[in-house]
């Protein structure tokens, strides 16, 4: 199970007008690196589409010198050191290590939704602020970043088949992943992992099928009352476009729950043998399934996550076995 419900992370809510526009230019910074790795990673195939990232750093570059000019204005020479990883729900980047297997159409769609999350952060920032210059400059951010956001979405265009159709598909599909599906597979993949060494110690240990249900009734609710309860509270999704905090919470709880009972259900079974053979055949089917959403919905080559998933279950499985038989 995830630990911790968002310890140690600042609430956007609770950061000062000096926090946010620090943050602003931590933002900068690091977007406009990103776009620079993407330029370079695209040159030789693609010069046009890198000059564009080219040109998207040095736009980042300006409005980082743009944010240090008001903070020197308003707050001094001094700069808080407050990066995106200190803020709860605050927007994640994608390692740059991590571009090297990309396609274009993928580096597309990251600078795209970079501008996105950069456009819906100046928008919030704008709200909270109560300096007019403050609120005009960030204004002005967040104007710019939905140009740059338009400019990748022409690039798509020029070089995709795709319509607009499509790509409005895409962008609902983009929100569904991100709302309902990622948080309901770590909830799957924590349900059904995770209770598999308590169930099965409990039913080798006892030969009791009625005792094992009951503990993996148990182990079921609580972990998945605990992963939607942390889901929900490490990002309001405001900033992040991850959607609603309820929503995502629900489904990781719920799959969680899911992911626990589906083996543990088979234990209303009066006969240990029957029940535990059927628990063994559910297993194996919810591992295959975790493979699979990971492959679809993910981008993981569907070998690797079944192996990752299959390797690790099978060793929380023989874990319990092991330790109930003792």
């Amino acid at each position: 199970m995830i630990p911790g419900f968002g310890l140690g992370r600042r609430q956007f809510a609770d950061l000062s007008e000096q926090e946010v526009l620090a943050l602003a230019i931590s933002s900068e910074e690091d977007d406009a690196r990103i776009y620079r790795s993407y330029a370079e990673r695209l040159r030789n195939e693609f010069p046009d589409t890198a000059k564009v990232f080219e040109g998207m750093a040095a736009e980042e570059d300006d409005h980082r010198t743009r944010l240090i000019n008001l903070h020197k204005k308003r707050f001094g020479e001094t700069i808080p050191l407050i990066r995106r990883e200190h803020v709860a729900g605050y927007y994640a980047r994608r390692p740059v290590w991590l571009i090297e297997n990309l396609g274009i159409e993928r580096i597309r769609e990251e600078a795209s939704g970079m501008e996105r999350e950069a456009r819906n952060f100046y928008l919030k920032a704008a709200k909270v602020t109560t300096d007019a210059d403050t609120r005009k400059l960030l204004g002005d951010l967040a104007a710019a970043e939905a140009g740059h956001q338009k400019a990748a979405e022409r690039l798509e265009q020029e070089h995709l088949t795709e319509d607009v159709r499509e790509e409005e598909a895409r962008a609902a599909h983009r929100q569904f992943v991100l709302t309902w599906v990622q948080p309901g597979l770590a909830g799957l993949m924590d349900g059904s992992v995770s209770t598999l060494a308590p169930i099965f110690a409990t039913a080798f240990a006892t030969h009791d099928t009625w005792t094992t249900f009951l503990v993996g009734l148990a182990a079921s609710i609580g972990a998945g009352i605990s992963m939607g309860f942390t889901e929900a509270a490490s990002d309001d999704g405001e900033i992040s476009g991850r959607g609603s905090p309820t929503k995502r919470g629900f489904a990781s709880g719920i799959m969680t729950t899911v992911g626990g009972l589906g083996h543990a259900l088979p234990y209303l079974i009066p006969d240990f043998w029957t029940a535990t053979t059927i628990a063994f055949a559910i297993v194996f089917i919810e591992l295959w399934a975790i493979a699979w959403i990971q492959n679809k919905y993910m981008d993981t080559p569907f070998f690797r996550a079944a192996f990752q998933v299959v390797l690790g279950g099978a060793l929380v499985f023989a874990t319990g076995i092991l330790i109930g038989s003792a």
